[in-house]
């Protein structure tokens, strides 16, 4: 859950990458590095197995300071999309202030994507969380691909449920920093309902957002080791 340190003026988020194996979280945060500029986001940590796959987690942290003197930083995690490393998905989503859930288009991944989202909402209830009630975005990724399922199709989706859906292509870094800003301003809204972040930092939405997404001119994305999208 959100830290609020008035003492010390320190606030610390934390977002959760959640989604099936193999698409595309880790290269989301890769991107999301390569794409920020060095001033406003920490060192990304990849803890990953032999064959590229991550194993605990990814961490990121984008931070800067208010005019008012506070400190804020949004730590972003992905989860292992393994079937076997469900605990760890548990522990990682510990806590988490908003999700961004990121299936992969193919069609043939859409029951692993069903089967990723029912695992998701499970977790959150274990940790305490309502699903209803926290922050969720919807990334379909790997738009780049064959095989894809259409953008009519993915529209449908958007219509049927609550969630903000967004098309990406992560290893080209596209849509990456649209996911990213859609899931900090539905944080942001929902911390400020209950917390009065904007009064207690002296600062408004599009500011907080602003100043978190600072982009570094022409950065290129790099592919992932593995060619593949994690």
């Amino acid at each position: 859950m959100v830290q609020i340190n008035l003492e010390q003026r320190e606030l610390t988020l934390k977002i959760v990458y959640y989604g099936p194996a193999l698409s595309g979280k880790t290269t989301n945060l890769q991107a999301v590095h390569q794409l920020l500029d060095s001033e406003a986001r920490g060192r990304l940590m990849v803890l990953d197995t032999s064959n590229d796959r991550t194993l605990f987690f990814d961490l990121m942290p984008v931070f800067f300071k208010t005019q008012s003197g506070f400190s804020v930083k949004v730590k972003l995690f992905t989860v292992p999309g393994q079937v076997m490393h469900n605990s760890t998905r548990r522990v990682v989503l510990q806590g988490a202030d908003g999700v961004a859930f990121v299936a992969d288009s193919q069609r043939d991944q859409t029951q692993n994507n069903n089967n990723s989202w029912r695992d998701m909402t499970e977790n959150l209830k274990l940790n305490g969380l309502a699903p209803k009630s926290i922050p969720i975005v919807i990334q379909f990724n790997k738009r780049d691909l064959a095989g894809v399922r259409s953008d009519e199709e993915i529209d449908e989706v958007a219509r049927r449920g609550s969630e903000p859906v967004y098309k990406a292509s992560a290893i080209h870094g596209v849509g990456v920093l649209e996911t990213l800003e859609g899931i900090l301003r539905l944080t942001w809204r929902s911390l400020d309902s209950r917390y009065r972040l904007g009064e207690k930092l002296d600062i408004e939405e599009d500011e907080f957002i602003n100043s978190l997404l600072r982009k570094t001119a022409g950065a290129g994305v790099p592919r992932p080791k593995s060619g593949s999208q994690q």
